[in-house]
This record gives structure tokens, sequence and C-alpha cells, in this order.
């Protein structure tokens, strides 16, 4: 496990034993009357006063320690573990959005296919339809015009008939009043049979 691992409270050496290492040292420097023991008496340091203050001293550290700053330190730790978390969460975020625009490119597209395709679809069969109407129109107008020229054609066999009979019957008459004299049925008849004949070629 790395130091960076570790929660902060475990990376700091204790505060309390650091302290009373140095008392103690200073405590035997003292009692050999060495060069702290002179410093002292030239301020005139009463070592029962000072050891009482610095024990006093080291419990309230010891205190402050215990209750004050190893709660601080764990409420760092959570934070610095909601913060990680709470990145960790953003990075999720993002990918799932990401994911998602991806998603949402893919279904434009194929909707934009879709589209397209019934587009095409509807033109083909507006055209198909266009060639059926066309059709049909074109059957219509044939058939129009063939009544037509059936209609026409009767028309003109009508009209032919009744103009053979009249001109068959100006003929009798012209030669009736040309030839002065009645004609019978039957010189009628074939005077507009031979007429008609004529009128044939």
């Amino acid at each position: 496990m790395s130091i960076r691992a570790l929660p902060l409270a475990a990376r700091r050496p204790n505060f309390y034993e650091s302290v009373i290492m140095n008392v103690i040292v200073l405590l035997a420097e003292a009692e050999s009357g060495g060069q702290i023991e002179q410093i002292a008496r030239t301020f005139g340091v009463d070592w029962p006063h000072l050891i009482s203050q610095i024990i006093s001293f080291c419990i309230v550290c010891a205190l402050l320690y215990r209750f004050a700053y190893q709660p601080i330190l764990r409420m760092l730790d959570e934070r610095r573990r909601l913060i990680a978390e709470g990145l960790a969460n953003s990075e999720k975020t993002k990918a799932e959005l990401a994911r998602t625009e991806v998603q949402r490119q893919e279904v434009m597209a194929q909707a934009g296919a879709q589209a397209n395709q019934f587009i095409e679809e509807a033109r083909g069969a507006a055209a198909r339809l266009q060639q059926q109407e066309g059709q049909k129109a074109i059957a219509a107008a044939e058939q129009i015009v063939s009544k037509a020229h059936e209609a026409a054609e009767q028309d003109h066999a009508r009209m032919l008939g009744e103009l053979k009979r009249e001109v068959g019957r100006l003929v009798v008459q012209t030669t009736a009043a040309v030839t002065d004299k009645v004609l019978t049925t039957e010189d009628q008849q074939r005077l507009a049979e031979a007429t008609a004949r004529q009128l044939a070629t």
C-alpha cells in the first residue's frame, strides 16, 4: 500500500510521542548538568513548574489530537473520498451521455434512411399510378375515337343511302319530265338501280 493510499492520520507521526521524547531528552540533559542547566539557572527556570507545565501542555495536546485533530482528519478523508466518488460519477455520466449521443445519432440516421425509403416507395407508387391512369386515359380516348369513327361511318352510310334515294328519285322525275311519259314502277326501279350503280363507282 502506498503512502498516498493511507489515511491522513496514519501518515503523520504521533505528536504526543514526539513531545514526550523531546521532554525526556531535555530532562536528561538538565540532570547531567550540561549547557541547558547553565542556561536554565541564568534565566531562573523552576524545573518542577516547567515539567508540570510541559506535562499539562502534553495532556492538552493529546486531548486535542484525540478529540479534535483525528475527527478533522477523518472528515477530510471522507470529503476526499466523496470528491473522488463525485469525479468518478461525473466520468460515468460523461461516458453515458456520449453513448446516448451516439445512439441518438444512429436512430436519427436510421430514421432518415427509412424516410428516404418511404419517399422513394411513394414516388414509385405515384409513377405506377400515373402510368396506369395514363394507360386508362389512352384506352378511353382510343375507345372514344373508335366509337366516333363508327358513328361517322354509320352517318356516312346513312347519308349516302339517303343521297342515293334522293338522286334516284330526282333522276326518275327528270327522266319523266324529259321523256314526257309516265314511267311504270319497273322503269322507276330500273332507273334507280342504274343510278345507284353509277354513284357507287
